[in-house]
């Protein structure tokens, strides 16, 4: 075997034992995900493509990047879920349609009124039951969270790319200061629950438990976060 075989199969064997040594990761990085989405996305579909993900990180990892590769390869991870979901457009027009409703709404009232919409407020604003906006909420969650993990995916491609486009990473930070400015102006009971879920990576249920408040009210507040920081978030959003 040549000297160029030998690396071949070297860096071969290096790949493999990278991508055995971090399918955790992919795993916990689904499982978070999955916790976000609607009931129709399959775990199993996220997790195929995040091995998807992590093989071509394998393949394509280099020290150089000035990433390890576990922050290297879970980026190109989350990347592939992200793009296996916009393929299976598990989100119908319709629900496209309520999310930019609610929205609006979110946007109107807290215009007139100077602070934030209240889940009541909302519900009137757009002529219905508080039960049936929760359900609206809940249905238009999905969408709302792929538009911010969407513009925070590009935020992070940036820090691992080789070919790193200057105005490009100028806008992706300016969307990072403006998301983190966003969050600090939400209820305090919506900023902890998004603080609790995303920064310390706890599920809804944990959060429940520390909140004394039930899993699906934990599921509401954040989905009704993700529905206001969407409608403040509305000059970076691209028409659906």
């Amino acid at each position: 075997m040549d000297p160029a075989e030998i690396y071949n199969e070297a860096a071969k064997q290096s790949d493999q034992i990278r991508v055995e040594e971090h399918i955790p990761l992919v795993k916990r990085i689904a499982l978070h995900m999955k916790a976000r989405l609607p009931h129709q996305v399959e775990l199993e579909d996220l997790e195929q493509a995040g091995m998807v993900g992590l093989i071509n990180a394998a393949k394509n990892y280099s020290a150089s990047k000035g990433a390890s590769f576990a922050t290297y390869a879970g980026t190109r991870v989350k990347g592939a879920m992200i793009d296996e979901l916009r393929k299976l457009s598990w989100a119908p027009r319709s629900v496209y349609e309520k999310a930019r409703s609610i929205n609006n709404a979110i946007q109107a009232i807290e215009g007139r009124e100077g602070r934030p919409a209240s889940e009541k407020e909302i519900a009137e604003y757009l002529g219905m039951s508080l039960e049936d906006y929760h359900l609206s909420v809940a249905d238009t969650a999905g969408c709302q969270l792929l538009f911010i993990e969407d513009k925070e995916q590009e935020v992070e491609e940036q820090t691992v790319s080789d070919q790193i486009n200057p105005a490009a990473v100028f806008q992706d930070e300016s969307f990072k200061i403006a998301l983190t400015e966003e969050i600090d102006t939400l209820p305090e009971k919506e900023k902890l629950v998004m603080a609790l879920y995303y920064q310390e990576e706890m599920n809804l249920k944990e959060i429940g438990k520390i909140l004394e408040l039930t899993e699906s009210r934990i599921s509401q507040i954040h989905s009704q976060a993700l529905a206001r920081l969407r409608a403040k978030m509305s000059a970076w959003i691209a028409e659906d």
